[in-house]
């Protein structure tokens, strides 16, 4: 088994110190460090989201993995920005206001992060000036918005108008997810995408960052 495939291994088993020990044996045998992350960490949460979307794995797995690709990427951010390897885009993420549930959102970033998506979590009770004012900040190519009740679905509405009035909704992707959210109710805010669960809306995050480029 290569290298490359261990790490990716040891990642999708959650051990972070596995992962922590081959990641230098790695780099001192000349692997770069791009590579280290593509097809070693990124590699491996890849196989994690597919199982976890085809309920073969659980949140506690995904935790487990994501804790091991954070200790790995720790390793190699100064190498990778000394090869200057970049994210493939950048994403707000935040529970929107009055809702306090942050589980379905961490997958979300967690998932995201896999799928070498810069992300700047807003946290949960994020109301729209906030997400405004952080993207006017940072000029991301998504925001997800994640909602777990009923009573707070009307905020995500409530974002997309404050996008419209500014006139910064053309200029980005907006994705909306949660228990209750449908892609009817998608539909009826007008936000761009809708996704059931964490790994596909990292999946349609990749694919819509990568179409907007090629734009």
């Amino acid at each position: 088994m290569s290298i490359l495939n261990e790490i990716s291994t040891a990642l999708q088993s959650g051990k972070a110190k596995i992962v922590k020990e081959l990641i230098p044996q790695a780099l001192e045998a000349g692997i770069s460090s791009k590579d280290i992350l593509e097809q070693g960490l990124l590699a491996g949460m890849d196989v994690v989201a597919v199982k976890f979307k085809n309920n073969e794995v659980y949140v506690p797995e995904v935790l487990i993995a994501a804790r091991a690709m954070n200790a790995g990427t720790e390793i190699l951010k100064p190498y990778l920005a000394e090869s200057g390897a970049k994210p493939i885009g950048k994403a707000l993420i935040g529970t929107v206001k009055g809702d306090l549930h942050d589980i379905g959102k961490n997958l979300v970033r967690m998932m995201f992060e896999g799928k070498g998506i810069e992300v700047i979590d807003l946290g949960v009770d994020v109301p729209p000036e906030k997400f405004l004012e952080a993207y006017k900040a940072e000029k991301p190519d998504v925001i997800a918005l994640s909602a777990l009740l009923t009573t707070t679905m009307g905020e995500m509405q409530n974002t997309i108008a404050a996008f419209v009035e500014a006139g910064e909704r053309d200029n980005v992707i907006i994705m909306v997810g949660g228990a209750p959210v449908t892609e009817s109710f998608r539909e009826s805010i007008g936000a761009n995408y809708y996704t059931a669960d964490a790994a596909s809306a990292a999946e349609t995050a990749k694919l819509a960052i990568i179409e907007k480029g090629n734009l």
